[in-house]
């Protein structure tokens, strides 16, 4: 039984020529990418540090190019089938040496060929159901979330409805306060005012009071000192008239 040539393998492929990188360098990437799908292919080549990862990569998404346009198939549909590297032309190069010799220097190259088939009609079915899944759960989640932010929203405009409400009332309580003091201040005011007119009034009263006393006591005063002198004079008249019925010495007694 003999097997299937490899230019004769199923698939569509793209093919580098002349890559100029050796074949065991560009093999040891291939092997990484042999028999994963297309996506898988694609993250591998994409985190993968060796030099061949870039040019490999760039070769598959050719391939996968080549698969759409040409054979109108979905390259998410599609897994790597086979991949390989051939040994191609050796560039011969020459470097001197001492003693007038010279070291060849083979710079070598590789044919890089990179073919994709379609996938089990299965695991395809099982793909695109996983798909629908994955986007039914999405849009419920979109949906969810939408209403999540729809009752947040909400939630916040009554929330901040509400604390415009408390700010208007406190503002009504500050100014009915406000309101309340001032006229607490103006009453108090007002009352010590009329305190100190009644004080006013009732101080003077008392000096008019003292002040008539006062002028009793001068009249008073005054009547004793006019009945003082009045007692005085007649006091005094009276001396005289004593003093005009008594004898005197320089008078003889008549009776002598």
């Amino acid at each position: 039984m003999t097997a299937t040539k490899t230019n004769e393998r199923p698939g569509t492929r793209a093919v580098l020529r002349h890559s100029r990188m050796s074949a065991y360098k560009a093999r040891e990437v291939l092997n990484l990418i042999r028999g994963q799908d297309f996506q898988r292919a694609t993250e591998i080549l994409e985190y993968c540090d060796r030099g061949a990862a870039e040019v490999i990569g760039k070769l598959l998404n050719s391939a996968a190019a080549n698969a759409r346009h040409n054979d109108g198939l979905e390259p998410s549909e599609m897994f790597v089938s086979a991949c390989y590297a051939d040994e191609g032309t050796t560039l011969k190069r020459w470097r001197p040496r001492a003693r007038g010799r010279a070291t060849r220097i083979r710079k070598r190259t590789c044919h890089i060929t990179v073919i994709l088939s379609r996938l089990p009609e299965d695991e395809i079915a099982r793909r695109r159901a996983r798909v629908v899944a994955e986007q039914a759960d999405r849009r419920a989640r979109r949906v969810a979330g939408g209403r999540r932010r729809a009752r947040a929203g909400a939630a916040a405009d009554s929330t901040r409805a509400e604390g415009e409400v408390t700010d208007e009332t406190k503002a009504s309580s500050e100014a009915l306060a406000a309101l309340s003091a001032a006229r607490a201040i103006e009453t108090t005011t007002h009352h010590a005012e009329l305190e100190a007119e009644a004080g006013s009034a009732i101080n003077l009263e008392a000096d008019e009071e003292v002040d008539e006393e006062v002028d009793e006591e001068v009249d008073d005063t005054t009547d004793e000192s006019a009945e003082t002198d009045d007692s005085t004079e007649t006091v005094a008249e009276t001396s005289d008239d004593e003093d005009d019925g008594a004898p005197t010495s320089d008078q003889p007694d008549e009776e002598n």
